[in-house]
């Protein structure tokens, strides 16, 4: 049996490595972000089994299956509050609560042993996932922003916010009144508070609001280019993978 770890914490990566190990399973090779997860995808045989943290260093590992069709079995390794644990519950897949006790992960392995899921199952149940941690219907989303200028603390209120974007390893909110502000947290953190209906991730750069649009043109390789009422600083390329659902998301 072949099996992955992807997990962004290296001491959680090597522990579990270990933990598997006592129970005789040898682990192919440990990975730490989306990025070099897509890379290894793309280029080697894909395991029986991955064992896959949900946030990962740049960004929620969802990211991955976006960019490549992974045949492989998924138990989640995660640290998310009761609610996402019910959502996995509801879609039958197997995951493992932070920091992961030695009797539940010989369960779950065991569970995978004697009923390993079908690919197209796989892929149906992280979509349905990826839902519901993200947008569970009674979640409250961030309304405004408080930050520090100088001496003085400035309240922004998120339907004055244009963009956020990531530059140079830091994270922005560009306002419809043309200015710039650095926050704290990555985008990753930020796209969890923001109301969906509201703002989209166009790439790994940019989230965008709704309101800020102000062209939409059709841009080479099948994607999109946005103009915004006043961010002007970069063009903003809603990326391939994400055509489809920036037109759900604007329709």
């Amino acid at each position: 049996m072949k099996v992955l770890i992807i997990e962004d914490e290296k001491p959680a990566a090597r522990r579990l490595n270990r933990m598997l190990a006592e129970l005789g399973i040898e682990v192919e090779t440990m990975l730490h972000s989306v990025e070099e997860s897509i890379n290894w995808f793309q280029n080697n045989e894909h395991p029986d089994l991955i064992f896959l943290d949900i946030q990962l260093s740049d960004g929620l590992s969802f990211e991955i299956f976006e960019e490549v069709e992974v045949k492989s079995a998924i138990i989640f390794t995660t640290a998310y509050d009761e609610y996402a644990l019910k959502a996995f519950k509801l879609n039958s897949i197997d995951y493992l609560l932070k920091p992961i006790d030695e009797d539940e992960l010989k369960v779950a392995v065991d569970k995978f042993k004697e009923n390993q899921p079908k690919q197209s199952d796989v892929q149906v149940n992280i979509d349905d996932i990826r839902k519901l941690l993200i947008n569970p219907v009674d979640r409250k989303f961030k309304k405004r922003f408080t930050i520090k200028v100088g001496q003085h603390i400035k309240i922004i209120h998120v339907d004055e916010i244009e963009c956020f974007y990531s530059e140079n390893k830091s994270t922005y909110i560009h306002t419809n009144s043309n200015r710039n502000y650095l926050i704290d947290q990555s985008l990753e953190h930020w796209q969890e508070q923001l109301d969906p209906e509201q703002f989209f991730r166009v790439n790994r750069t940019y989230i965008i609001h709704i309101n800020a649009i102000k062209d939409i043109i059709s841009y080479t390789n099948s994607r999109l280019k946005l103009v915004l009422h006043s961010f002007n600083e970069a063009e903003i390329i809603v990326s391939r993978e994400r055509v489809k659902d920036f037109k759900n998301w604007i329709d």
